[in-house]
């Protein structure tokens, strides 16, 4: 972060290394954060300001054979395209519920 830009795709692996920044619709968080989170107590959610982001941001499925759409940042993230950060706390070992920060 030292250059106000954020590069991690996912858990464990950069920009780099994937290509593009994983990001979820609001309507898509939970599903997101139980399939692929699903071992962690809790995630910082953070909503982004497309406007403020000058990569291209690609609405594209996770994979070939799936029709749901997924954006992903095709460069690194701005800080400065955070607008809101919020925790997200799983309540009683299965669900998820958010919390401002």
């Amino acid at each position: 972060f030292t250059d106000g830009l954020y590069r991690i795709s996912t858990r464990g692996m950069t920009l780099d290394e994937v290509g593009f920044i994983h990001c979820s619709t609001r309507d898509q968080i939970e599903g997101t954060a139980n399939r692929f989170y699903g071992d962690v107590e809790q995630l910082v959610v953070l909503t982004i300001d497309p406007a403020l982001v000058p990569s291209p941001i690609v609405h594209e499925p996770p994979a070939p054979d799936l029709d749901v759409l997924f954006p992903h940042i095709y460069g690194p993230l701005p800080i400065a395209a955070v607008d809101q950060a919020a925790m997200w706390l799983r309540v009683l070992g299965t669900t998820w519920s958010l919390a401002a920060l």
